[in-house]
């Protein structure tokens, strides 16, 4: 008997996903844990599994956005007539509310099977239609967007001359040295219309609840950095493992919230939730949006311990390859654009946080220090907090004991 594969809730917000593209084509045989597809969500890039046995019968959609509960394709016996299920006279689960992956794949009663199914199979003929002349994935098309190639002028290897990533890379490649920049410079004055993806699509959402939702109030101090430019060349050239700034930065706001747990908290409406952990999310420019990766219980690990797991995530949010669980749990968060010589800047709050801190770049400039004008280092934090769960005082004390952190890094060993 044929089963249908519709599309999975794989994450507790997702609404609907985005077909990346489809890894077995229609003939081909599956067996279960194979991957069909790779499915963007709201938070990341998923490969969806087949959990039968059979062939890949029918693709309802071959890319682009589908609802959760949607159907998506039919595995069966290879040569079954499904012409009963694609005609709408079987009933096809089009909505779940389950977040089991494996009952969003399996068939479910819907009085409205026959029209919603027509409907994705219209939406998947008008987005063919629409693309005749350059096949492509979303990836793919990104991807030539960003490095300034013309799609039209690149082969596909992929299903019916389908242009995929690998033919991306391929063309940069052989792509004449100079050239790039010209090319890359032309596409920015192009007047173009991007589809947003899942991901941005969240983060819009969110941090649109979070700066229209939560009283945001910020306070800003300025730290000496001298005695940390110190610590970490000395750590550097004692260790093998390299230690950043940023590194610094999250071993002395896990040290501080300590003893300031108010700040590690979250407002829930009907009561404020202070967390027992301290999870520190970093936020990581991705190609597809910002990350934000969570160091768990940062204030019980060293700074070599911190530097290799943020370098990691880091690596796994600019690959796409973060999963759910290395994205959940943050209790406080830290944006760091130093790197990019912002002196200062304010953030948005990530829900659920009741705090999140912009750390500025270090900057050399004359501070007085007994009474006399000498050369200096200075970096300024930002703290933005929900007034509903934080008192500017409470802000206050918190930066106080961060800036004492920071400034005397051997009060992180205590």
């Amino acid at each position: 008997m044929a089963e249908l594969v519709n599309m999975p809730r794989l994450s507790d917000t997702m609404e609907e996903g985005n077909i990346v593209g489809w890894q077995k084509k229609v003939g081909d045989k599956v067996s279960p844990g194979d991957v069909l597809a790779e499915v963007e969500t709201d938070k990341a890039t998923m490969e969806l599994e087949s959990y039968y046995d059979g062939v890949l019968l029918h693709i309802s959609v071959p890319e682009g956005p589908v609802k959760v509960g949607a159907l998506l394709g039919i595995i069966g016996k290879e040569g079954e007539d499904i012409s009963a299920l694609l005609s709408g006279d079987a009933k096809v689960t089009t909505q779940s509310d389950s977040s089991d992956v494996r009952a969003q794949t399996e068939p479910a009663s819907d009085t409205n099977g026959k029209e919603k199914s027509q409907t994705v199979a219209q939406e998947s003929t008008s987005n063919t239609n629409s693309d005749l002349r350059v096949k492509a994935s979303p990836l793919a098309k990104s991807m030539a967007a960003e490095k300034g190639l013309d799609i039209s002028t690149i082969i596909g290897s992929g299903e019916g001359g389908r242009i995929v990533k690998s033919d991306i890379l391929a063309a940069a490649e052989s792509q004449p040295a100079g050239s790039g920049s010209v090319i890359s410079l032309a596409n920015q004055l192009e007047e173009r219309r991007v589809p947003a993806s899942q991901i941005r699509k969240t983060i819009a959402r969110r941090l649109s609840e979070s700066k229209f939702s939560a009283p945001h109030f910020y306070v800003t101090t300025e730290i000496d950095m001298e005695n940390a430019i110190k610590a970490r060349e000395s750590i550097n050239a004692a260790g093998q493992n390299k230690i950043s700034y940023n590194d610094l930065v999250i071993k002395a706001v896990a040290m501080a919230i300590r003893q300031h747990p108010d700040v590690n908290s979250s407002w829930m409406g009907d009561y404020i939730q202070f967390h027992s952990s301290i999870n520190i999310g970093v936020a990581v420019a991705a190609p597809d949006g910002l990350k934000v990766p969570v160091v768990n219980n940062a204030d019980m690990k060293s700074l070599s311990a911190i530097s290799t797991e943020v370098r990691e995530l880091a690596g796994k949010a600019k690959d796409k390859k973060l999963s759910l669980q290395e994205m959940q749990g943050n209790t406080f968060s830290i944006s760091n654009l130093g790197m990019f010589d912002v002196e200062s800047f304010t953030a948005i709050i990530n829900p659920p946080d009741a705090c999140i801190l912009a750390v500025g770049g270090i900057v050399s400039k004359p501070v007085i220090k007994d009474g006399q004008v000498v050369p200096g280092n200075t970096m300024k934090v930002t703290l933005s907090s929900d007034h509903r769960v934080v008192d500017g005082v409470v802000a206050a004390r918190f930066l106080q004991t961060l800036r004492q952190m920071l400034e005397n890094p051997v009060f992180m060993l205590v």
